[in-house]
Formats: structure tokens, sequence, C-alpha cells
């Protein structure tokens, strides 16, 4: 019999990339919510890391077209070296964010570990967001919104060359679900590169099951699966504990769904969980309903049924909305 595989819950408790303060008490909100629990549920082993302890957020306009790039390069490098350091050990780390940007920190760390160790990547980003803009191209100069960017080598080299190599991931190599809301520049720029989004005008049309199954063609034995879950993904109506809501996302049994398919795969080796802003919570309900889908994502399930993610599916196309937002 297989020993247990143990799940490390690696804290960042900031929001030094967020439009919003707030995403720094994430962390603490899951725990609260029972994440440690819920994982052991699942036949996981659990090593709760606490936080990494990172540099305050100064609050301070962009400089260079970049907020507070000084200190987020300081919080992925400390999430990239914690990140590394689980995979090497064999376990799967679990980031409690903290805002999207860590995502450059923990997946610089994935792809580095597939480098060595020969292995394939796929990055399931789980957003309302693209998050694929540039200092040139954002709004805002808020780095939340740049993270798959940073990871595809366009943004500051401090940044790129987290991971040791410039740039950490392809964008061939992420799936995009449930985006609904992409910056103007940052659109053609998702067109230009290639990026696959499965946006929800696309889950609309052609439903859940077959939009996680065409995120999920060609994964084999020999891939390592990350999933980067923003809680912003989910509609705000069951979700509103987060700090850029976009209405239209998936329903919770939507998001079930899409977990539960995840889970089939049995790939996954290695999740964010991020953007979770329990001051705009409620009763701590959306720590709660995050911690319900991770536990799906994981394995829980009503009954033991055939996988079917791996049924044919054609690859999907990059199709954004219209619709923009600052990021």
């Amino acid at each position: 019999m297989r020993p247990p595989r143990t799940a490390a819950l690696i804290g960042a408790p900031t929001d030094v990339g967020a439009a919003d303060r707030g995403a720094s008490m994430g962390p603490e909100a899951l725990r609260v919510a029972g994440i440690a629990a819920a994982l052991r549920a699942c036949d996981l082993e659990v090593c709760d890391l606490g936080n990494l302890n990172g540099p305050p957020n100064p609050w301070e306009p962009p400089r260079d077209g970049y907020r507070h790039l000084p200190e987020v390069v300081r919080w992925n490098q400390l999430v990239h070296d914690s990140f590394y350091g689980q995979l090497s050990q064999g376990r799967l780390p679990v980031l409690l964010g903290g805002d999207h940007c860590l995502s450059i920190g923990s997946i610089s760390a994935v792809a580095r570990h597939c480098r060595e160790q020969g292995q394939k990547l796929r990055v399931l980003w789980l957003d309302a967001h693209a998050d694929f803009n540039t200092s040139l191209l954002s709004p805002s100069g808020n780095i939340h919104g740049m993270p798959v960017a940073c990871l595809c080598g366009f943004g500051p080299r401090e940044l790129t060359t987290i991971g040791d190599r410039d740039p950490a991931i392809e964008p061939s190599w992420v799936r995009q679900i449930g985006v609904r809301s992409v910056d103007e520049g940052e659109k053609r720029f998702v067109h230009e590169q290639g990026l696959d989004v499965f946006d929800m005008r696309h889950v609309d049309e052609l439903g859940m099951r077959q939009t996680v199954e065409q995120a999920l063609a060609g994964l084999d034995a020999d891939t390592h699966l990350h999933v980067s879950f923003d809680v912003d993904f989910l509609d705000p109506e069951i979700a509103p504990g987060v700090g850029t809501r976009v209405r239209g996302g998936p329903t919770y049994r939507e998001a079930q769904l899409c977990m539960e398919m995840i889970a089939d795969t049995r790939r996954l080796a290695s999740l964010d969980v991020v953007e979770l802003n329990p001051a705009f919570d409620v009763h701590n309900r959306t720590a709660e309903l995050a911690v319900d889908l991770i536990e799906s994502l994981f394995g829980k399930s009503t009954l033991v049924r055939r996988p079917v993610w791996n049924s044919p599916a054609h690859s999907g196309t990059a199709r954004t909305r219209e619709r923009s937002a600052t990021r």
C-alpha cells in the first residue's frame, strides 16, 4: 500500500501586488475554514509550514509602470524557494495567498522542478482575469494583473528570472478557464502570444464539462499539473470575498464539476489558492466555499465513478470578452 502523500501548506500573507488591501488575511481565513482538516479527509498528510515573512505593503503609486516592484520580487523569491524546497522533498505544495502576483514564485519553482525531473508542465489558470498585462498595457501598475505575462518572459528581469530560466514557462503550457474581464491592450497581447483562454462565453456555449476536457487534453503520466485558483474565478454571488469582483462567473455546480474533473486526472501536483480577501467577505463564507472546492479538487465526490476527462476533445482557441477591468 502506497504511503499517503504530504501536502505542504505555505502561507504568503501579502496584498503587495493587489489593487485593494485585505488579501494578506487570506491564509488565516483558509485555515479558519478548515483547509488542513479538509485535505486530511482526502487521505493526505498535511504539514502546515506557517507563513512566510516578507516585506510590508508600502501602498505607493507605480514607478516605471509597476507598483511595489521590490516588495513583489522579495515575496516571490520567498515563495519560489519554499515551493521548490517542498517539491524537492516529494511533497505537494499548496500556496495560501495572498494576491495572484505570488504565482510568479510558485510556478517558476514548479517549472524549475519539472525541468530537473524531465517532466512536462501544464498550468490551469482558474480566474476571472487573463493576468497577461505588462507595464505598458496595465492601467494600474498592479502586478497581480501581470503574473502570466511575467512567467512567459514579459516583465521586469527581477521577476522573469526567478527560477533560473527566462522565460520560466511557454504560453502553450497554460490553459485559462473562466476569464471574463480583460483590458483592451491586454486582449490584443493575449491573441498575439496564442494564450489558450476558455472564457465564460466558451463555458456558456459548450458547457463546463467540454471546456475542462479541452483544457486537460494531452495530459499524460509525464505531466505535472499545477492549478492556480484565483477565488474571483467564481461568480461573486457565491464568492463575495475577493477584491476584483466580476459578474457572470461559474456557478457553484459548474465550479464543482471543474474541480472534480481535474481530480479525476490524478495528475494534480501543486496548487495556488489566491485573492481571497476577508475584508470583503461575509462570515468567512468565501473561504469556506474555497475549502469545499479544494476538497473536490483532491478527490472528494458523491460517488466513485470512472474518469471522463480524457474523452476526445478539440483544442480550444483563445477567445476573450470585450469587458475590461483595472487589474
